[in-house]
């Protein structure tokens, strides 16, 4: 009996998160979703991306997160215009939050715009929030069995970055059969291998990244 309750909320989500898209096309801003578990280091590729493409595109970020400001400041200090979203327990961030942050952003003075999304591999893949794309960063350390586990959030991404490859040699983790994972739910994803703590693989995520610019 609590279907059609659920297919109505998620259908008022869908029709904002469509209002967010319009609000982002008119002020020409490619937006993204970033998903990921947590720990998984979203904050940290978001940092390496901002002091890596700060030069070349205005950034703005929107963090969404349980409580605290922690990650809008550290958006703040690589040189980003950040929002933080508070959501007070709820597990994913929704259109009407996102919706709410782009008011208080200057979107005219940005060309990207990257939505953190609270840490987690079940919710955020069922709300839309109006973006242009999904992103997911998994990890090393979690282990390789993730895209077993979590089909629906790997189902409904168009990139992947597989981050901390340089614990490869410390973690037993299967590469192979990790992407045999993703590409069996999402053929042709993109896929990105990269470590934001040496920087290894940074250039192509990087690349990618402006030519969704063009």
């Amino acid at each position: 009996m609590n279907i059609p309750v659920v297919e109505k909320i998620l259908s008022s989500n869908d029709t904002l998160a469509d209002e967010n898209r319009a609000m982002l096309d008119a002020a020409g801003v490619f937006g993204i979703n970033m998903m990921a578990s947590p720990g998984a280091g979203k904050t940290s590729l978001i940092e390496m991306t901002l002091q890596r493409l700060g030069g070349e595109l205005r950034l703005g970020v929107i963090e969404g997160d349980l409580a605290t400001s922690l990650d809008a400041e550290r958006a703040q200090r690589a040189g980003a215009t950040a929002i933080q979203i508070n959501t007070g327990g709820n597990c994913h961030l929704e259109a009407y939050m996102i919706r709410d942050a782009l008011r208080q952003l200057p979107l005219s003075e940005l060309d990207l715009l990257i939505v953190e999304n609270v840490g987690n591999l079940v919710c955020p893949a069922n709300w839309k929030l109006g973006t242009h794309k999904n992103i997911l960063v998994a990890s090393i350390p979690e282990g390789d069995d993730k895209p077993y586990k979590y089909p629906g959030m790997y189902r409904g991404v168009e990139a992947v970055v597989i981050n901390k490859v340089d614990l490869l040699p410390y973690v037993p983790f299967r590469m192979d059969y990790f992407k045999q994972g993703i590409e069996v739910l999402n053929p042709g994803v993109e896929i990105f291998s990269l470590s934001c703590r040496t920087g290894e693989g940074m250039e192509a995520w990087l690349t990618w990244l402006k030519g969704l610019r063009q």
